[in-house]
């Protein structure tokens, strides 16, 4: 929360003042932060900053709140308070290109292991109420541009479709059913800097202005859930799920070694939970599937005289293995970017 005079000076009362959640404490007018750009420019500000320093990076994974309309709001899709994934880079101009291109390396990576390997992105450029002349217009898209080229891109123009201080690129994802979210941006900004005065001292001993660059990946973590789950059929991969694997003992006389096996699934890192209640086994396999759990593993007389696992899949087919194959099986599989479940095995015959 910050007064109305920070918000004023950085440009956002006039801009979003609407959209801000008020608090008024007597004659101090105050607002909860709807991004998280000014904030880390008075960060940056916090001491003398040399251009040996630079670029500095702030992140965080903040909670920003906006006054949105009540029609407009949809599930965790938009809400008026969402985690924002929001970084910013204070640099020179020579810098630009590189971190640029160092946001879209990380970018391309994180999408992937997301299972969205094709993503389109966009370039869009000044509209026509914008600050700046023509010439800073033109060196920022063209850095833009050619960074994204840089990571083997090649950007669709909106044209007119950047923000006031600055262009920025987009990326959209496209899920399973053809749907296009637009989820990542990545943008110059030389006003904000201005506004909220940040400097640092230059090779000359001079007062230099950085640039900054705005970046998120999702944009909301709220929303690229959803997302993720709209994309996955409800069920989300393996190494995504909250849940990974649901131990399930068939009878109480095994309840002491589904608490070995859950124990060792958990020493590898492996996210499980006991499904161990007084219902049925099969209620229990039931429970585990209605809450998109990805594996069950079942434990029975059998399988605790052998050391042995009974894992069963979603879609039906289960293979019978040894505890310690069990838990490097779904190792395998919880590494991040795994989206591919590793085929089950039949037992063996003479298992």
């Amino acid at each position: 929360m910050l007064p109305k005079e920070f918000w004023g000076r950085s440009g956002h009362w006039d801009k979003f003042g609407e959209h801000m959640f008020r608090v008024d404490d007597g004659e101090l007018a105050m607002a909860l932060k709807p991004m998280s750009c000014p904030c880390h420019v008075q960060i940056f500000n916090k001491g003398l900053r040399s251009w040996r320093e630079l670029p500095i990076r702030y992140a965080e994974f903040g909670v920003c709140h906006r006054n949105e309309p009540s029609g407009s709001l949809h599930g965790i899709m938009r809400t008026r308070a969402f985690e924002q994934d929001d970084a910013h880079v204070f640099c020179r101009e020579q810098d630009v290109e590189a971190e640029v291109a160092r946001f879209i390396t990380l970018l391309d990576e994180v999408y992937r292991d997301l299972g969205f390997p094709d993503y389109e992105v966009a370039l869009a450029t000044r509209p026509a109420a914008r600050a700046g002349d023509d010439a800073t217009w033109d060196w920022s898209e063209a850095k833009l541009s050619d960074a994204a080229r840089r990571c083997g891109l090649a950007p669709q123009i909106n044209p007119g479709e950047g923000a006031f201080y600055g262009p920025k690129l987009e990326f959209a994802l496209r899920d399973r059913l053809g749907r296009s979210w637009q989820c990542g941006t990545v943008q110059l900004d030389g006003v904000l800097p201005q506004r909220l005065e940040a400097s640092y001292v230059a090779p000359d001993g001079s007062r230099a202005r950085p640039l900054m660059i705005h970046h998120a990946i999702f944009g909301s973590l709220g929303r690229m859930i959803a997302i993720l789950l709209e994309h996955h059929g409800g069920v989300l991969p393996f190494w995504l799920s909250p849940d990974q694997v649901a131990v399930a003992p068939i009878s109480k006389d095994q309840a002491g070694y589904g608490a070995d096996v859950l124990a060792a699934f958990e020493d590898a890192g492996i996210r499980a939970v006991a499904y161990d209640g007084a219902d049925t086994l099969s209620r229990r396999i039931v429970a585990a599937h209605e809450m998109a759990v990805p594996v069950m593993a079942v434990v029975g007389g059998r399988e605790m005289r052998d050391g042995r696992v009974s894992l069963r899949e979603r879609d039906g087919s289960q293979a019978d293995v040894p505890l310690a194959e069990a838990v490097s099986r779904l190792q395998a599989r919880a590494r991040p970017g795994a989206l591919v479940a590793e085929a089950l095995q039949p037992a063996d015959a003479g298992s």
